[in-house]
């Protein structure tokens, strides 16, 4: 059987990973729908069950990890609604949380909770170098340094294999640097740009100093960066600004800007005196389209990085569907092309997200992609909060 398109970019660098972006249970109904609309259902059947399956030895699943936050979760409650209501229903009777937002906190707990236990094997197979499931801290608390220490140690202390979330602010790093220095893994997230992402490695470096220091058990620590890479072009400012100065942006250039922001993250990484970690490479698109063919620049061009690749179902659905001729080499050394890059530097919002100094800590509070991601993972949360609250109130 020919190997899936997903397949032939992991063999290009075995050490990189892929991962699952959504709560692990809604794998099975996103699978048997794959499954019924495909082609060649023998084929897609056998991608799949490649992909992951609870049969497979560790080893054999192409899925590594699992990233989700309260808007993925919120989809699991989609995919079986009465089942969460009953649960909530339960949860009351037996004592649980009064409040409509404490018994949010619960619910979504209880989601990562049984998310980590599908992976918990594979965590536990692999000495914890892989199987992880990413749980985020509440997206209304990422100003909140105390809060988000204290939902990231609530959500640890679910399972040995929760790694937990923390968003790109000033107050995100501090928290990141006190999570790691209790030896909690974690993930950034709501991060595009490379101070941001130099902020999360000497934040880490930091709280693993300070963990050494106090003899804190560090065999299992990990921890990420992601790289939202479409959403940096598509939500902030670079083609307003670009449009203000007469520059002309096209798709490819788009996709180049976001590459390069990766690339030169990825050299980061490997050049850090202190972090040990990966980047983390999400919100993928099929994009350009080169000569009338789909191509997906995102994972072509970062192709042979030690990273890790986290797939939502529906970028996974896309590649399976409409773009299965992909084929990929190793594209580390490759470069943005000199004319692109120069067009891209005389714009100030990649110029600013490029440099290593180009924002403060505190101007990443104010960038906006960072902070209309933030709001459209807010107003997600608030569905969850909503859905809570109708169960509780009938």
């Amino acid at each position: 059987m020919k190997p899936s398109v997903i397949e032939r970019l992991w063999m290009v660098e075995k050490q990189a990973e892929i991962w699952w972006d959504s709560s692990p249970l809604v794998f099975e109904t996103w699978r048997k729908k794959m499954i019924e609309q495909a082609e060649n259902r023998k084929e897609m059947t056998a991608w799949i069950n490649r992909l992951f399956s609870e049969e497979n030895s560790p080893e054999e699943n192409l899925f590594r990890g699992v990233t989700t936050n309260p808007p993925l979760s919120y989809a699991a409650i989609q995919d079986n609604p009465g089942y969460w209501r009953d649960w909530i229903k339960k949860k009351r009777r037996d004592g649980g949380p009064v409040t409509t937002e404490a018994m949010f906190w619960e619910v979504y707990k209880e989601i990562v909770r049984r998310g980590a236990e599908v992976y918990r094997r594979m965590y536990e197979q692999s000495s914890g170098r892989a199987g992880y499931i990413s749980g985020q801290t509440d997206p209304r608390s990422l100003f909140d340094t105390d809060a988000m220490v204290s939902q990231g140690a609530e959500l640890a202390a679910l399972a040995p294999n929760v790694m937990v979330k923390v968003p790109g602010t000033k107050e995100g790093y501090e928290a990141i640097r006190i999570l790691s220095a209790k030896g909690i893994s974690t993930n950034n997230t709501l991060s595009m740009i490379v101070p941001q992402f130099k902020a999360c490695m000497d934040s880490v470096a930091a709280g693993v100093r300070e963990a050494k220091d106090k003899g804190v058990d560090l065999s299992s620590f990990r921890s990420v960066i992601t790289a939202m890479s479409a959403r940096y072009g598509s939500l902030g400012d670079l083609q307003k600004e670009a449009d203000e100065l007469g520059i002309v942006l096209t798709e490819p250039d788009i996709r180049w800007a976001e590459i390069a922001i990766f690339k030169k993250a990825c050299r980061m990484v490997a050049e850090h005196p202190e972090y040990d970690g990966k980047m983390l490479l999400c919100s993928m698109r099929l994009s350009p389209v080169i000569d009338g063919e789909i191509r997906s620049w995102h994972i072509e061009k970062s192709a042979g990085e030690n990273i890790v690749y986290t797939c939502p179902p529906s970028y996974i659905s896309d590649l399976l569907i409409k773009a299965p001729h992909l084929e990929f080499s190793d594209a580390k050394e490759e470069n943005v092309p000199a004319e692109v890059l120069d067009k891209l530097l005389k714009i100030p919002y990649f110029n600013k997200g490029f440099r290593e100094d180009g924002y403060r800590a505190e101007e990443f509070n104010t960038h906006p992609a960072i902070l209309e991601t933030g709001r459209q993972f807010a107003a997600v949360t608030e569905k969850m909060v909503d859905f809570v609250k109708e169960t509780l109130d009938n």
